[in-house]
């Protein structure tokens, strides 16, 4: 596909223009990175937007004792550093490619002359960089509060809501779950594996299947308040 196909198929640009995603995709310049290698590190300066085209990337954050928080799994097509781009700081995690990725860099200044250019492009990235905001207010309180097994009931539950059914693909390793809920590997295979005997859920690889929704939502405590 060509760099505008690719561009229009981000969620983060879907609402632009053929025009504005021209603008955008005459600038991108393409990148190639192996699995493991890092896409950049918090703290560093904010050199532009990574966009997605191929491939998987994990967004953690490092604790001083060394270990790893995950945020987010994002496969393609997505972004990642897209705060940075307005408010002018650094980045506030860092991002690591966990399968080969194919991206494409937009420099910080060629995305600002494009919003210069096009002003509705910068009114429409915030829009959906607002509701991902949203999404990470909704990821710390559930790391914050409550029980490990509080917190993955929410987690499967939100991850059931955001596909639409009670059937979803859920491409985490239970070590990759633990990072992301703040706990260890053994922590969510032992709930996981009370999930399953109670009839909550079933799994089959990558697969997660809720059976008992309300059973789950009472592991869960929901009280029903939507950020």
């Amino acid at each position: 596909m060509s760099k505008s196909q690719v561009l229009s198929e981000i969620p983060l640009f879907a609402s632009l223009s053929a025009n504005e995603v021209q603008a955008l995709a005459g600038r991108a310049v393409e990148r190639r990175f192996d699995a493991g290698e890092m896409l950049f590190w918090e703290g560093e300066p904010c050199a532009g937007i990574f966009l997605i085209a191929e491939g998987s990337v994990k967004i953690f954050k490092m604790a001083p004792s060394g270990r790893e928080m995950m945020l987010s799994l994002e496969r393609a097509p997505s972004t990642v550093a897209e705060l940075p781009l307005f408010d002018g700081g650094t980045y506030p995690a860092s991002v690591r490619a966990e399968e080969p990725v194919v991206a494409y860099f937009i420099n910080k200044g060629d995305f600002q002359s494009v919003c210069r250019e096009f002003p509705d492009v910068a009114l429409k990235v915030l829009a959906v960089v607002g509701r991902r905001l949203r999404h990470l207010v909704s990821m710390v309180e559930s790391i914050t509060f409550g029980s490990v097994t509080q917190r993955l009931a929410r987690m499967l539950l939100d991850a059931g809501r955001q596909a639409g059914a009670d059937e979803f693909a859920l491409p985490l390793t239970h070590q990759e779950i633990a990072s992301r809920l703040g706990t260890v590997r053994e922590v969510v295979s032992r709930n996981l594996a009370r999930f399953r005997a109670q009839g909550l859920i079933r799994m089959q690889e990558h697969t997660v299947a809720i059976l008992d929704r309300a059973g789950l939502e009472r592991e869960a405590e929901i009280e029903g308040q939507n950020l």
